[in-house]
C-alpha cells in the first residue's frame, strides 16, 4: 500500500514531508520480555534529506521579509477638517467698556467750606435737586458790608449840596488813597502769584500729558493736572477782577481828593465821586450776591449719582470736582481698537457682545469712529495707535452699569451660505498665494486656493476646493504631496 506524500509551507514554498516506511518486519519478543530490535530500512530505499543551502536560503528570505515589513513607510496621522457651506463673519475682536452717554461733573462754583455730601453712588436724583452745599456765611457777611457801604454813599450823595469841604475830609481822602493803593498793590501781588501758579500748572499739565502718552502715568493723573490748570486760570481771573476793583478804588479816591483840593466850594464834583463809588460798590455787590447764590449746588439733569469725589466736609477751591451724575439707563459702548482695524469699521456695523456676565449675548451698532487716535503701550511694551469706537446698545440689559467691561466683536464683513474652509488648513505656498493639503484616497495632495475673506477660524473660498472635501488641519513639515496619511480621530 502506497502513502501519499504530504507537504508543508515555509514562507510560501511547498516542501515535501518525509515519513518512515510502514513496512517493517515484526519480531517476536525475547524470553526476557524485551522488545525486539527494529531492523534497518529496506535496502534500496534510502531516507530523503533537504539540502542545507536550501534551508539557509529559506531562513534568509524570511528575515528579509520581516525587515521589509518593519521598514515600510507608515501613514502619517493627521487631523482632518471638512469644506462646507455656511455663514461667515469677519470681525475685529477687542475689549470695551460701558459708559453713561451724558455725564456731568459737578464742580464747586466758588471757594468755601463744603458741607458733607449725603448722597451715595446709585441714588436717583431729579433736575434741580440740591446735591451739595457750600457755607454761604462769609459771602453773606461781605454782601451786608457792601450794602451798608452803598447806603452810606447814597446818603452822602443825597446831602452833597449841604456839605462843605473840611480839612478832615481832605485827610480822609488821602487816607483812602493810601488804603486803595495798598489794596491795589496787594491785588497786583496776588495776580502775579496766581499767574506764577498758572504757569506751573501748565508745565505740570504738559508733563502729565507727555508721561500719560508714554504710558508712564495714568489717565487720572493727567486729568488732575488739567483740572489744576483750570483752577489756576480761575484764580488768575479772580485776581484780575480784584486788581480792577482796586484800581477803580484808587481812581475814585484820587478823584475825590482832586475834587476836594481843586473845587472845595463846588459840590458837583463830590456828586461825581459818590456816583463812581456807588458804581464800584454796586459791581462788588453784584459779584458777591451771585457767588452767595451759587453756594447751593443743584443737579443739572435727572438721573443717578455715578460717583462722589468729595464726601467729607472740607474747604474746597472754585472749580474742584465734587461728584458725577448722569442717567445710568442711557449707556453707550466704548471699544478701543488698532488704527489699522479702525479703517474697516463703518457706522451702523453690527457688534456682538459676549462675556459681559449674562447668559445671552448682546448686540450693539456702531454710532461713529472717533477721528483722532491715541498712543497706548501694550502689555509687551510696544506703542500702539488706537482709536475709540462708540456704539449704542440694541438691547441694553438693566444689569449693566457704568464702566463695565465687555468683549466685543465688530462685524466688518458678513457672508451667507459661502463655501468656507478652516483657517488652520491654509498656508502660504507662493508669494501672496494660499495652499492647502486635500486628503484623497489616503494620500495628501497639495492644492492652491483663492480666498476672499477670512475670520479667526474660517476663510471664504472662491476657487480651488469643493464642498465636502477633507483638508488637513495644521499641516507639519512631514506632510508632502503624495504622502500616506490617516485620520487621527479614526485611529483612536
Amino acid at each position: 500500500m502506497q502513502h501519499k506524500q504530504k507537504q508543508f509551507n515555509i514562507f510560501g514554498i511547498q516542501m515535501p514531508l518525509l515519513k518512515p516506511s510502514s513496512k517493517t518486519t515484526a519480531q517476536p519478543e525475547s524470553e526476557e520480555g524485551k522488545s525486539p530490535t527494529p531492523k534497518s530500512p529496506t535496502p534500496g530505499k534510502p531516507r530523503k534529506r533537504l539540502p542545507r543551502r536550501f534551508l539557509y536560503g529559506v531562513a534568509g528570505l524570511g528575515v528579509l521579509g520581516l525587515i521589509v515589513f518593519a521598514l515600510r513607510p507608515k501613514p502619517i496621522p493627521v487631523d482632518l477638517g471638512q469644506v462646507q457651506r455656511g455663514d461667515l463673519w469677519v470681525t475685529v475682536d477687542a475689549e470695551g467698556k460701558t459708559r453713561v452717554s451724558d455725564r456731568f461733573i459737578i464742580a464747586a462754583p466758588v471757594s468755601g467750606r463744603l458741607a458733607r455730601i449725603k448722597l451715595e453712588p446709585g441714588d436717583t436724583i431729579q433736575a434741580g435737586t440740591v446735591v451739595a452745599q457750600i457755607d454761604a456765611l462769609p459771602l453773606n457777611t461781605q454782601v451786608e458790608e457792601v450794602q451798608a457801604r452803598l447806603r452810606e454813599l447814597r446818603a452822602q450823595l443825597a446831602g452833597v449840596e449841604t456839605q462843605r469841604t473840611k480839612p478832615a475830609a481832605l485827610a480822609q481822602a488821602e487816607a483812602q488813597i493810601n488804603a486803595a493803593i495798598a489794596n491795589q498793590r496787594q491785588a497786583e501781588a496776588q495776580i502775579e502769584e496766581a499767574q506764577a501758579n498758572l504757569a506751573q500748572a501748565k508745565r505740570d499739565r504738559q508733563r502729565a500729558q507727555e508721561l500719560a502718552a508714554a504710558g508712564a502715568q495714568s489717565r487720572k493723573v493727567r486729568e488732575d493736572a488739567e483740572l489744576a490748570e483750570t483752577q489756576r486760570q480761575q484764580e488768575v481771573k479772580a485776581a484780575q477782577r480784584q486788581v480792577e476793583a482796586a484800581i477803580a478804588n484808587v481812581a475814585a479816591a484820587r478823584n475825590a481828593l482832586s475834587v476836594l483840593e481843586a473845587e472845595q466850594r463846588d459840590p458837583d464834583y463830590l456828586e461825581e465821586v459818590y456816583r463812581a463809588q456807588i458804581a464800584s460798590a454796586e459791581a462788588s455787590l453784584k459779584n458777591l450776591t451771585d457767588e452767595a447764590q451759587r453756594t447751593t449746588i443743584s443737579a443739572p439733569v435727572a438721573g443717578n449719582v455715578l460717583r462722589v469725589r468729595q464726601k467729607s466736609a472740607r474747604f474746597v477751591q472754585a472749580g474742584e470736582p465734587l461728584l458725577e451724575v448722569g442717567n445710568a439707563a442711557q449707556l453707550e459702548l466704548v471699544i478701543d481698537i488698532l488704527s489699522a482695524d479702525a479703517v474697516k469699521v463703518k457706522p451702523g456695523a453690527l457688534i456682538k457682545i459676549e462675556h459681559w456676565g449674562g447668559d445671552e449675548p448682546l448686540q450693539a451698532k456702531v454710532r461713529y469712529v472717533e477721528p483722532s487716535a491715541f498712543t497706548e503701550v501694550s502689555a509687551l511694551g510696544v506703542e500702539e495707535q488706537r482709536v475709540n469706537v462708540i456704539a449704542d446698545f440694541v438691547n441694553p440689559p438693566q444689569s449693566l452699569g457704568d464702566g463695565y467691561r465687555v468683549e466685543a466683536q465688530i462685524v466688518t464683513w458678513e457672508g451667507k451660505d459661502v463655501l468656507k474652509v478652516p483657517l488652520s488648513a491654509l498656508f502660504r505656498c507662493e508669494e501672496r498665494a494660499w495652499c492647502t493639503f486635500v486628503a484623497e484616497n489616503g494620500k495628501a495632495q497639495q492644492r492652491q486656493v483663492a480666498i476672499t475673506q477670512r475670520s479667526d477660524l474660517s476663510a471664504a473660498i472662491e476657487r480651488g476646493l469643493e464642498e465636502g472635501e477633507q483638508v488637513i488641519l495644521h499641516p507639519t513639515e512631514q506632510i508632502e504631496p503624495g504622502k500616506s496619511i490617516r485620520d487621527r480621530a479614526v485611529s483612536r
